[in-house]
């Protein structure tokens, strides 16, 4: 029993990259979840518009944090504003004699729920009568549930296991196998390799994303307010990304476990730092750029706003530029690291371990 211990000890010291992953993740675990397992938000987007909305924003608490005014407009200009993201609370300023109104962004859930806090602490340490507002409206989700804020979220996450793990262990599976070797002398391109691997995932990955759409509107009463087609353009970018990732992965992988253990560490950040979880306003800036690097961010913003409040595509612009940033990165490297498991010539490359004179290499 020792002498197997050992030499399995002896094993794990020589997998630099499955030792390296061992030490990481417990590593990476600790510090996602120690700076952005959060819930506070403590900086509201609020905007203010129609004249002397102004005023009225500036007596709300502190956390609603003003960024921006309209003048001219009304309440339909304000659900515009929040409709397209622009900010998570807007003031309206009612006609003269007529109180203002607190309109908050319900598909926001977490700073919705910060701001009905904030406005009913102020009330109550100051008195009913110190309280800007009549009473605070919700739209897009009224009643505040949590299922209609996680079921778009789910969506990206079902794709991100589906194209990075799936992905990963299938072209790993080839190595392991023997048989890349056998794709290296058949006239393919590496590019054309990739396609055929991530094809059947990629229909996999659809068929599951419309059963997840169909279930999330029919059981959980999610709304679809936006427009189709604007979805399934960032559904397919979102898909170009976490495929590319998963063949990423698959070319610095020696094994399966390898794979897993890769895929797993690119799971857990975009789990927990995409905003499905914790609010990325609350997460700690040293943490938050991250959030900006992982495309579930961009999918899940894209989720809320088309399915939740109906979003233009106009106004997604940035999300989907950076969806599409992504894929072309993530792709292009994939290429240049599936081009060293082919030999350029059409060859298989040269077996790790082999040396010149081996009787491997004299057999014809």
């Amino acid at each position: 029993m020792w002498a197997i211990a050992m030499k399995e000890l002896r094993q794990i010291r020589r997998d630099h990259r499955l030792l390296g992953l061992m030490v990481a993740m417990p590593l990476l675990m600790l510090v996602v979840f120690g700076y952005a397992a959060s819930f506070d938000v403590t900086s509201i987007k609020t905007l203010a518009v129609g004249p002397g909305a102004e005023q009225v924003a500036g007596r709300l608490p502190d956390t609603f944090d003003l960024v921006g005014t309209r003048a001219d407009g009304g309440r339909d200009a304000a659900v515009d504003a929040l409709r397209r993201g622009e900010a998570a609370v807007a003031v309206v300023a009612g006609a003269q004699g007529a109180p203002p109104q607190l309109l908050l962004d319900g598909s926001q859930l977490f700073a919705a729920r910060s701001a009905l806090q904030s406005i009913g602490q102020a009330a109550t340490a100051g008195g009913a009568g110190s309280a800007p507002v009549v009473a605070p409206e919700v739209l897009f989700n009224p009643g505040l549930e949590t299922s209609t804020i996680m079921v778009p979220g789910l969506m990206g996450i079902v794709l991100v296991f589906v194209g990075v793990l799936m992905t990963s262990l299938g072209v790993v599976r080839e190595r392991q196998a023997g048989t890349l070797e056998q794709l290296a002398v058949m006239p393919f391109r590496p590019r054309q390799v990739i396609a055929g691997k991530i094809l059947p995932y990629l229909g996999i990955a659809v068929f599951d994303m419309t059963v997840i759409v169909l279930v999330g509107l029919t059981l959980f009463d999610v709304p679809f307010r936006g427009s189709v087609l604007t979805f399934a353009l960032a559904a397919a970018l979102f898909l170009l990304v976490t495929l590319g990732l998963g063949v990423l992965i698959s070319t610095v992988s020696e094994n399966q476990g390898q794979a897993v253990m890769l895929a797993l560490m690119t799971l857990l950040p975009q789990v927990l730092l995409s905003g499905l979880l914790f609010p990325i306003e609350a997460m700690a800036a040293g943490v938050r750029w991250i959030a900006y690097l992982l495309p579930l961010s961009y999918f899940i913003q894209i989720a809320r706003g088309v399915l939740i409040r109906g979003t233009p595509l106009d106004a997604l612009w940035l999300p989907i530029g950076m969806l599409a940033a992504l894929g072309v990165a993530v792709f292009g490297l994939s290429v240049l690291r599936f081009r060293r498991d082919l030999a350029p010539t059409g060859r298989p490359s040269r077996p790790r371990g082999t040396r010149h004179g081996s009787a491997a290499e004299a057999t014809p």
